[in-house]
C-alpha cells in the first residue's frame, strides 16, 4: 500500500473512534489502529466528510434521567464501595468518579430547573473570576506556604484563605499529609484544612486539584505519577461511574493526542490549540487567530473541568451557534434560558436528527462530540438548549458538559493531551 494512502486509512481510523454517537443505531467499525502514544499522531489536514453528518439524539432518555434523584448520605458508602481491581494495577492509581449533582447532603427534592440554574449561576462566577485572574497573572514562590493564596504564618502555623470562581472558599490550616490510595502510601502531602468552608466544600470530603501548578496534587506527586492522569466524567443522569487513574502507565493507546499549550503567566492552566469547529459536514469559517494563545499571554483555550460550559469568544461562538441554526431549522425553537440563547421545544419527541459538532485541534485530529454532549435539557419539561456560550473575553474554555463521557489524558511531562480511545 503506497504511503499515502495508509496514512489516509489511519486518519479514517482516527475519525471514526472519535465520532461517537448515543443511540443504539450508530455505525461501528472493526478497523483499530495501532498508535502508540504521541509519534504516532497524523500530521495530515483530513475533510469533514470522514465522519457522520448527523446523529440521533434520545430525548426521552435525557428528560428520564433529569428525574434522577441524589443519593442520600447513607448511600455514599455503597456508592463508592472499592474493588481490588480500582485502586491500583500495574503501577496505576485508580479513583472512581460521580456527578457533583448526583451527591446530596440534603433530604429536599431536587427539582432539575433549580439545579441547572444554580449550575449555570456558579458557572458565570466562575469564567469570571477565571478571566480576572489569567488577565492579572500569578507569581510563584519556593516556600510551601507562600504557595497558597492569602496566606501566612501564625504562632509557627500557615493560615491560609482560597476562594473560588463560584463563591465557594475554604479557611484554614496548611498542615503535610499522608494520602493512602489503595495500596498506594504518599507521605508530606500538602493539604488545606478547612475551619470555615462554604459553597462546595460544606459537607463534602474536600477537593483534589489537578492543574500544573506546585501546590497541586499532580505538582506535588510530580516523581510518583510521572505528570501524568487520565480521567472520564459521566453525565448526572446517568448510573454509571467515571474514573480518574494516575501515572503514566494510565496513559491509552489508540487516543488521538494533541500538543498541550504552556502558558507562563497561567502554570497551573492545561491550554490546548483549537484551530476551528464543525457542524455537520461543514467547517465554520472562524480564523485560527481568534483560538491563539498570543505573546502576552492573553486568549488561549483552556481546558477546565470546574467550568460546566463550554466558551468561546463572541465572534467565533456567534457563527458556531448560526451554523448550528441553519441545520436546526426543522426543530421548533423555544426561549433563550439563562446564559444559552439558542434552544429548542422537544416536548412529545422520542428522539430527534441534529448535526454533528466537532472541534479541529493542531495536529490534524477531529473530536466529534455525542449529541448529549452538546444539546442538553434545562428542565423536565422538553426544553433543550445548545450547550455553549459566548466569553466575555478573548480566552475560550473547554467545560466539563463537552467533555463527559469521552476518556480525556493529560501527559504533562511529554505536553500532550488526549481525546480518547475510550468512552465512560
Amino acid at each position: 500500500m503506497p504511503a499515502s494512502q495508509a496514512l489516509l486509512v489511519l486518519v479514517v481510523v482516527m475519525i471514526l473512534q472519535l465520532a461517537m454517537s448515543t443511540t443504539a443505531t450508530k455505525t461501528s467499525t472493526n478497523t483499530s489502529t495501532a498508535t502508540t502514544h504521541h509519534d504516532n499522531i497524523s500530521k495530515a489536514k483530513t475533510k469533514t466528510t470522514l465522519y457522520p453528518d448527523f446523529q440521533l439524539l434520545n430525548v426521552k432518555q435525557a428528560l428520564t434521567e433529569t428525574k434522577t434523584r441524589p443519593i442520600k448520605p447513607s448511600q455514599f458508602q455503597e456508592l463508592f464501595k472499592t474493588n481490588p481491581n480500582d485502586s491500583e494495577s500495574g503501577g496505576k492509581q485508580k479513583l472512581k468518579l460521580v456527578h457533583r449533582d448526583k451527591v446530596s447532603f440534603s433530604n429536599k427534592l431536587h427539582n432539575h430547573s433549580h439545579v441547572f440554574h444554580a449550575r449555570m449561576h456558579r458557572d458565570v462566577k466562575r469564567v469570571a473570576s477565571l478571566i480576572h485572574r489569567l488577565s492579572s497573572g500569578s507569581a510563584a514562590n519556593s516556600a510551601v506556604c507562600d504557595r497558597v493564596e492569602n496566606a501566612g504564618c501564625n504562632s509557627g502555623r500557615c493560615r491560609y484563605e482560597v476562594s473560588y470562581g463560584d463563591g465557594s472558599y475554604t479557611k484554614g490550616t496548611l498542615a503535610l499529609e499522608t494520602l493512602t490510595f489503595g495500596r498506594t502510601v504518599v507521605r508530606n502531602v500538602a493539604i488545606g484544612c478547612g475551619h470555615s468552608n462554604r459553597g462546595m466544600f460544606v459537607g463534602a470530603a474536600g477537593l483534589l486539584g489537578l492543574g500544573g501548578g506546585s501546590m497541586s496534587f499532580m505538582g506535588q506527586l510530580s516523581g510518583q505519577t510521572g505528570n501524568a492522569f487520565s480521567y472520564c466524567l459521566v453525565s448526572r443522569g446517568t448510573n454509571t461511574n467515571g474514573f480518574l487513574e494516575f501515572g503514566s502507565e494510565a496513559m491509552p493507546v489508540g487516543a488521538a493526542w494533541i500538543p498541550l499549550v504552556r502558558n507562563p503567566r497561567a502554570p497551573s492552566f492545561y491550554y490546548i490549540r483549537l484551530l476551528g469547529l464543525g457542524v455537520g459536514d461543514t467547517r465554520v469559517p472562524i480564523s485560527e487567530d481568534v483560538f491563539q494563545l498570543n505573546e502576552l499571554g492573553s486568549g488561549g483555550v483552556v481546558m477546565d473541568t470546574g467550568t460546566a460550559v463550554t466558551r468561546f469568544p463572541t465572534v467565533a461562538y456567534e457563527a458556531f451557534r448560526n451554523a448550528f441554526i441553519e441545520q436546526t431549522q426543522n426543530l421548533p425553537r423555544a426561549s433563550a434560558v439563562s446564559i444559552f440563547d439558542t434552544c429548542y421545544n422537544l416536548f412529545g419527541f422520542l428522539s430527534v436528527r441534529v448535526p454533528t459538532v466537532s472541534f479541529y485541534f493542531s495536529g490534524g485530529p477531529i473530536l466529534t462530540l455525542p449529541a448529549n454532549n452538546f444539546l442538553i435539557p434545562v428542565d423536565d419539561a422538553g426544553t433543550f438548549c445548545f450547550a455553549f456560550a459566548p466569553s466575555p473575553s478573548g480566552l475560550s474554555i473547554l467545560g466539563n458538559i463537552q467533555q463527559e463521557g469521552i476518556q480525556i489524558s493529560v501527559d504533562e511531562a511529554n505536553e500532550f493531551v488526549g481525546f480518547g480511545p475510550n468512552i465512560c
